[in-house]
């Protein structure tokens, strides 16, 4: 079975959108099972914060289900954020993309531009689910959003901030992204990858 045909996605907007209490119980139903030992504010953010961000449209959360079955396999929150990118890290072909949807602080030599963020990615961990998707596969769902927005909004460029490990950076830049710069952040530096929407 290929990756399309083991998982969907799901909006939690779907739950949401309604403001059915049914709904909504059956959302904190799915997300209550959800757990994330290697890292947890993934955790902490889908069962604290995911629904409130959602409502508030600071970001969107979709959960990624089984299709056998629908057990969450994992999250991820797409969000828009500005995103500055330094001109010495880029080429020139993508400073021309960039000149089209961005403005050039001169003096900086940085660009600003409007920015799809994978605000968080995680797989549940819970009863082995972390065993039926890839890593990579769950960043693959999260990138047809992202594709789908660009289609609907425009846009040419989305990141990720990362800590500094460099499994997870590996993993990055093994699904196409590349490192652009590091920023301060209240836990420590983060890396910020980032990938062009073509």
């Amino acid at each position: 079975m290929s990756a399309p045909e083991k998982y969907h996605r799901i909006n939690i907007w779907e739950y949401l959108g309604q403001e059915n209490s049914s709904d909504i119980e059956e959302l904190q139903r799915v997300i209550s099972g959800f757990t994330c030992p290697r890292n947890p504010d993934v955790e902490r953010f889908l069962k604290t914060s995911a629904v409130d961000f959602t409502r508030k449209s600071q970001s969107v959360t979709y959960l990624a289900l089984s299709n056998e079955g629908s057990e969450l396999l994992g999250y991820f929150s797409i969000a828009v954020k500005p995103l500055t990118i330094r001109t010495d890290r880029i080429s020139r072909t993508f400073a021309k993309r960039l000149e089209r949807v961005s403005k050039l602080d001169e003096a900086a030599q940085t660009y600003t531009t409007a920015a799809y963020l994978i605000a968080q990615l995680g797989k549940n961990y819970t009863d082995g689910a972390n065993e039926k998707i890839s890593g990579s596969d769950l960043l693959k769902l999260a990138w047809d959003v992202v594709k789908t927005l660009q289609r609907l909004a425009g846009g040419v460029v989305a990141f990720v901030e990362a800590e500094e490990h460099e499994k997870l950076l590996d993993f990055y830049q093994r699904n196409h992204f590349w490192i652009s710069d590091k920023r301060a952040s209240d836990s420590g530096d983060l890396v910020q990858l980032i990938r062009i929407i073509k």
